[in-house]
């Protein structure tokens, strides 16, 4: 017999069910009278006759002489006892009385789980102060930036300086903004806004090289959002501070301008990668090869800005790359990380989704969901492209580790014909968020199965993103500092090394999980955090939030800097770990925000309405916001 209390609700005590009606006990007499020989031997006689009699007499006086309890006030002795479920009232003036009494009729008892009210409430509140913890973080990191680092690229909080290492354009100043906007840090957003106003321009004007793909994703990203942002505060707390929002938009016009030169100066589609912004001038990097996935990491960023000017030189300078990558060979729809601009062809046969080859797979999908009602149309290759590429990830990437079978995804250095390496950058567990977003397109996973959206590629996508994500988290969980380290190796039957473990000795995976000593360092990196937040908002599996708070606490524990910042570590599995004396622009303008947006409301930058580009600056996708 089940253990689970009977599924009924209150008003079934009303309802007319043998099991649960209270009979009186004139009418079990009766009935016992009734269906009993000893009716048949009285009844046959006088004697037996005035017996009967006299009891249903005694009976029908009892009942009526029987006080209610509201006319029991005089001679009684009430008492009136508070047992938890309301007030009952027991006469304690006659044991007839007691023994007369109708028992109350309570409903039968609910299980827990269908009592939500009060449940959900302390779950809200709990992730609402899980939030608040979130911000308050930022503007610890803020504050450090702030008093010893403002206006450089990155604050270094164990020297107390900044460091120009992104080309001088205050990176974490623009990055931080948006983030401070969704936060409602509304002081934040006056010293970041007012900092772009006076400075950001002729910082532009004046400085020398920068590379074009991070400075599109922090820098032109961030101030395409803070426009959007501060123009409709669509989803954010914000309401006051900066300045106007056309000073966005406009500083992101003559930086895109200057960056213009990256695609003109090519002799193909393909982009020089570093730019010298005082000339308008570009060069290929050293070796003349350019990353895959900063060349096609541009589109988001370029078409918003063309949709907000009104000028297509920025958008179809940005999506010749893609046009021109369409028709280029490719192993399963995956492609090697480097390509060459003179040659516009792929170079090498390395594979994989780590660095210098992640946000291409990124892109194919939301540069396509970025054109909304119009997506269909002439992108369609895109979004055609991601799909081939993902079966190319399962086919050719997917291994299993042992011996406790962790999904994860490979390299192939050497390309398909050469031998697997079991090696996953942190950068990989990007891929997660990318594969449910790409199943459902944003919706939630019940509203998606409801309306009959989901695919079969579409729900392997799905399993892969959630094997992917536990697999991402216990790259954290099994080492001694609750970090996960730059680069994991995978135990498999062609790889194993010894003494290589995480730490963590209590952990499920510590033999699954192989972490070298030169890949022990954390850079704050944003990766894990960002698949959580996708798949909590689209599954709404609290498991996601609770993974996210415990990858928060080793932050807080291990990476704060209490004279303000935070700062990357050396190595993740000792304990204490020896901190880098670095603070990445990623960690205010990513880890956080995504942080944040995972322990709050659903509603705010919905995934249906917005995209977020590689560095996590939301831009609304073509039709969803009716206000720009």
């Amino acid at each position: 017999m089940s253990s689970r209390y009977l599924p009924y609700s209150k008003k079934d005590v009303h309802y007319d069910n043998a099991k649960f009606r209270h009979r009186s006990c004139f009418k079990v007499i009766m009935q016992s009278l009734h269906t009993s020989n000893i009716k048949q031997d009285c009844v046959s006689c006088s004697t037996g006759k005035l017996l009967v009699l006299l009891m249903i007499l005694g009976i029908a006086c009892l009942i009526l002489t029987r006080t209610s309890p509201a006319q029991s006030v005089v001679g009684l002795g009430k008492d009136i006892r508070d047992t938890g479920e309301g007030k009952v009232t027991v006469f304690g003036g006659s044991r007839l009385g007691k023994l007369l009494r109708r028992p109350p009729r309570l409903p039968p008892r609910l299980p827990p789980e269908d009592s939500k009210s009060g449940l959900s409430l302390s779950s809200e509140s709990k992730w609402k102060a899980r939030q608040e913890s979130v911000k308050k973080a930022f503007v610890h990191a803020w504050l450090g930036y702030k008093k010893y680092a403002m206006g450089y690229d990155e604050l270094m909080p164990l020297s107390q300086k900044g460091v120009d290492g992104l080309g001088g354009l205050g990176a974490t100043v623009v990055d931080a903004l948006d983030t401070a906007m969704i936060m409602g840090a509304d002081e934040i957003v006056s010293e970041a806004g007012t900092w772009v106003e006076t400075h950001l321009t002729s910082r532009i004007s004046q400085k020398g090289q920068v590379n074009l793909f991070e400075t599109t994703i922090r820098v032109l990203g961030g101030l395409l959002s803070a426009y959007h942002l501060s123009s409709v505060q669509a989803g954010t707390n914000s309401t006051s501070g900066g300045p106007k929002a056309t000073i966005y938009l406009e500083t992101a016009k003559n930086l895109a301008d200057r960056l213009l030169s990256a695609f003109t100066s090519s002799p193909t589609s393909i982009p020089f990668s570093d730019v010298v912004l005082h000339d308008s001038s570009a060069h290929p990097a050293p070796g003349e090869l350019s990353s895959t996935s900063e060349v096609s990491t541009l589109q988001l960023e370029f078409n918003y800005l063309s949709t907000l000017s009104g000028d297509p030189k920025y958008s179809i300078a940005a999506m010749k790359v893609l046009e021109h990558l369409k028709g280029l060979p490719k192993e399963e729809g995956l492609v090697p990380i480097y390509i060459n601009p003179h040659t516009g062809e792929f170079s090498g046969q390395n594979i994989r989704l780590g660095s210098r080859g992640d946000s291409y797979y990124e892109y194919l999908l939301k540069v396509w969901l970025q054109k909304g009602a119009n997506r269909d149309g002439n992108l369609t290759y895109l979004h055609d492209m991601y799909e081939e590429a993902m079966k190319g990830v399962r086919h050719l990437l997917v291994r299993k580790s042992i011996p406790n079978g962790l999904v994860f995804v490979g390299e192939l250095p050497y390309g398909p014909k050469g031998d697997f390496s079991p090696k996953m950058d942190h950068l990989v567990c990007f891929l997660s968020g990318t594969l449910a977003l790409g199943a459902t397109k944003g919706l939630t996973k019940e509203k998606a199965m409801k309306e009959n959206l989901l695919n079969f590629e579409d729900l392997e996508n799905f399993k892969l993103a959630e094997d992917l994500a536990k697999t991402c988290f216990e790259m954290y969980s099994v080492t001694s500092t609750g970090l996960a380290p730059e680069i994991a190796y995978f135990h498999t039957e062609e790889y194993s090394e010894g003494d290589l473990d995480g730490g963590n000795q209590n952990s499920e995976y510590v033999n699954d999980i192989i972490i070298k000593h030169a890949d022990r360092h954390n850079l704050l990196r944003p990766e894990t955090v960002e698949s959580l937040f996708v798949l909590y908002r689209i599954t709404e599996d609290p498991k996601y939030r609770e993974w996210g708070w415990q990858i928060f606490e080793a932050f807080e524990k291990y990476t704060r800097v209490d004279s303000g910042g935070y700062s990357s570590l050396d190595d993740v599995t000792t304990v204490p770990p020896h901190k880098r004396d670095k603070m990445e622009t990623f960690f205010l303008g990513e880890t956080l925000k995504y942080l944040y947006l995972l322990f709050g409301d659903s509603s705010v930058i919905p995934l249906d309405k917005f995209v977020f580009n590689s560095e996590a600056h939301p831009i609304p996708i073509e039709g969803a916001i009716k206000k720009e």
